[in-house]
């Protein structure tokens, strides 16, 4: 899978994106968990998924701490969408 990063999607930037899945990961730092910050994510993402994309967020935390178990609901996903 190709993923790219800084993907542009109509008016937004994708953190990444995986054309060939239809596929966004956002990745959210500490400003993601201030309300207006929530707020404004969870209408870009309802207009990604508008779009046809499917949207999959993770905090850098788990990133960092839990790459494995991202990995792993990426890996996830791509067998849901090819199967």
């Amino acid at each position: 899978l190709k993923f790219r990063r800084q993907y542009e999607i109509g008016p937004y930037i994708a953190d990444f994106a995986c054309e060939a899945l239809k596929l966004v990961i956002e990745l959210d730092g500490g400003v993601h968990r201030d309300e207006s910050q929530a707020l404004d994510d969870h209408r870009r993402q309802q207009d990604i998924e508008r779009m046809g994309w499917f949207v999959l967020r993770f905090e850098n935390a788990a990133v960092i701490g839990r790459l494995p178990d991202v990995l792993h609901a990426i890996d996830a996903h791509a067998r849901l969408v090819r199967a």
